[in-house]
């Protein structure tokens, strides 16, 4: 592990939702089982989601950090050209229902936010800024609610455990099925209100130095 990899993975009781029970779900574009389910239809997806959920008795899924998927092909966002497709999530999904509270994981400032319209998009988008020990870091939380960001200021502070945004759905969200997609960014550069979080393959070695996997900090089992 690097310095920040330690340092994340130190960390403990940390929440971005209040949810007790996590399924992992594989969005891969080679897990078979989902080849019947229409992941770019955000109604039939979320009601997909409802019910695989209560058959396991979780209140969440989660997955889909370092995951090759099929469903960016629905969005001229993510086709750069051919031979650059952006396919490679490298984030990590947390799907549950809209509205659902999304909590700072730490302590941290507001970096910057945004309104990143348009299909596959993020929509409403909060970046944190973090200091742990040494070290300032990121945290992005993507499809959020249109009122996560309408009375917020940069350099707001929230304090590890406090509501910060709500999940958005279908309609604000870039149309997908109501999830938060939670990333963490060790240098953001310039990016401002928005960073990427899905990357090409020729890409994917900076994006996976540069953004770690959230579970190092979340844990989810």
């Amino acid at each position: 592990m690097n310095a920040l990899q330690s340092l994340l993975f130190a960390q403990t009781d940390v929440k971005v939702v209040n949810a007790k029970t996590f399924l992992p779900l594989d969005l891969s574009a080679a897990n078979q089982a989902m080849d019947g389910v229409d992941v770019t239809d955000a109604e039939a997806f979320e009601n997909h989601l409802k019910e695989i959920l209560a058959n396991h008795g979780a209140d969440a899924a989660f997955g889909g950090y370092n995951e090759t998927r099929a469903l960016y092909k629905r969005s001229a966002l993510f086709y750069e050209s051919d031979a650059e497709q952006r396919n490679i999530h490298i984030g990590l999904d947390i799907w549950m229902p809209a509205g659902t509270a999304v909590l700072a994981p730490l302590d941290g400032t507001v970096h910057s936010f945004d309104y990143n319209a348009g299909l596959g998009d993020y929509g409403p988008t909060i970046i944190l800024e973090h200091q742990l020990g040494p070290l300032t870091f990121y945290t992005l939380y993507g499809h959020l609610s249109v009122e996560s960001i309408a009375e917020l200021e940069i350099g707001d502070r929230f304090l590890k455990g406090q509501k910060l945004a709500e999940l958005g759905d279908a309609s604000v969200n870039g149309d997908y099925a109501p999830h938060l997609h939670f990333q963490i960014i060790r240098d953001i550069g310039d990016w401002f209100g928005d960073y990427p979080g899905v990357c090409s393959a020729a890409d994917l070695g900076h994006y996976l130095d540069n953004c770690p996997d959230p579970n190092l900090l979340l844990k989810l089992k």
